[in-house]
């Protein structure tokens, strides 16, 4: 019996929406950090790779743009830390993917579960189920 009661809450919360709650600013702040320690060590990687490349002559531009590409993801995770810190959040109209969490403006992407956001109605964000 208590079997059936496990399965029948499961099966509840399966259908439920999570509402997203924002983490705590201490935990924000220690992602921050640690954010911005790997922003660091990532960049001087990048500057010493694409000095290793001019010194052999073999530049490889893939390689560059998907490292530069890292650490732009790295500054935007830090962007919405700081805004979520500041209480400037950036949310519009209360937009929320499928997940719940909240949408920034300008997203293609969700930041939590990686949806791609749709946007083709101009003011409006919805998250795009994925194609299965």
């Amino acid at each position: 019996m208590a079997r059936q009661r496990t399965e029948t809450s499961l099966d509840a919360a399966a259908g439920a929406r999570p509402a997203y709650v924002a983490p705590p600013a201490r935990e924000l702040r220690r992602e921050r950090k640690a954010l911005l320690g790997a922003r660091e060590e990532r960049l001087r990687d990048l500057g010493g790779l694409a000095l290793e490349m001019y010194k052999r002559d073999r530049f490889v531009a893939s390689l560059v743009v998907e490292r530069c590409a890292e650490l732009v993801a790295i500054e935007a995770r830090i962007h919405e830390i700081d805004a979520l810190l500041d209480g400037t959040t950036g949310l519009k109209g209360g937009a929320v993917c499928v997940c719940g969490a909240p949408l920034l403006l300008g997203a293609r992407f969700c930041a939590t579960c990686g949806r791609q956001v749709d946007a083709t109605v101009p003011g409006e964000l919805t998250a795009v189920p994925p194609a299965e």
